[in-house]
């Protein structure tokens, strides 16, 4: 199996490259990693060459243009040049536990999608991650919310991983795994969101929609969440309403995804599923 590790960025170097500096760590690292960019002016162009040149894996920038909030075009436009049969996708503000990318191959398994959680760090430690940056652990000081989820076993119970297959509650992009093969089967991430929304818990509920089930990683696939300020929450009535007609519907497949950027063909349904994946489309 190999793997692409996608890392999302906005214009926000300094956090982008302490990411990749714990990338750079990672007791088992992916094939390639690609970053998905929303538009970043030069000085983030900077810091992907300064890494490209150091580093023995390939670094990839898939960037668009700066267009307002567009994170999942961006997403679906990096998936798009994954070479890899397996993606791992986290933002740029997640620093990562050096077991990171081991945990997530190890429980990684065919027919489920397996999301991760964070930890979030306090203003004052992340700013000193930028200073003098130190390995993060259960015990740093400055731990603001999660700590639990710092906590790691070198062995999670199958069942534990397993309790919501078919839930999307708690599902955040910033730690997520799939197969790319399953993410044409749904068209990617749907573009019609822009701005801060539920485009995650919507490509999941697509996802779990056309069989693909949930596993969770719990006491592993450690990330620790750099401190920033809340992205405005302007359209989030309206992605709201996206998100509940792919719940009524049922929809496995969203008209504007990853067909923008390479052929995907609509998966073939009964008669009555057909129906309802063709309601979403109108």
């Amino acid at each position: 199996m190999t793997s692409s590790l996608i890392i999302t960025t906005y214009n926000w170097p300094e956090a982008l490259a302490r990411v990749l500096e714990s990338v750079m760590s990672q007791s088992v690292t992916p094939d390639e990693i690609i970053i998905a960019d929303d538009g970043s002016t030069e000085e983030t162009k900077e810091v992907i060459r300064q890494y490209q040149g150091r580093s023995s894996i390939p670094i990839i920038h898939s960037w668009q243009e700066d267009n307002g909030f567009r994170l999942s075009r961006s997403r679906n436009k990096a998936i798009s040049v994954a070479k890899m049969d397996y993606i791992i996708m986290i933002d740029g503000d997640m620093i990562l536990h050096h077991k990171f990318i081991a945990d997530h191959l190890k429980h990684a398994e065919k027919g489920f999608f397996i999301t991760g959680k964070r930890v979030k760090l306090s203003a004052e430690l992340s700013q000193k991650q930028f200073k003098s940056p130190k390995p993060l652990t259960l015990f740093s000081r400055g731990l603001s919310r999660g700590r639990e989820n710092a906590f790691r076993l070198a062995w999670q119970p199958k069942l534990m991983s397993k309790t919501q297959t078919t839930s999307v509650e708690g599902i955040h992009g910033c730690n997520l795994a799939f197969w790319k093969a399953d993410v044409l089967t749904v068209n990617g991430f749907n573009t019609q969101f822009e701005g801060w929304g539920p485009e995650d818990k919507e490509f999941a509920l697509r996802m779990i929609n056309s069989g693909i089930k949930r596993k969770r990683l719990k006491y592993a696939g450690i990330a620790f969440h750099i401190y920033h300020d809340e992205s405005p929450k302007t359209l989030l009535e309206a992605n709201r309403a996206i998100f509940e007609d792919i719940q009524i519907n049922r929809a496995r497949w969203c008209p504007l995804g990853i067909n923008e950027f390479i052929a995907v063909e609509l998966p073939q349904v009964d008669e009555f599923d057909a129906s309802l994946v063709t309601h979403s489309l109108a």
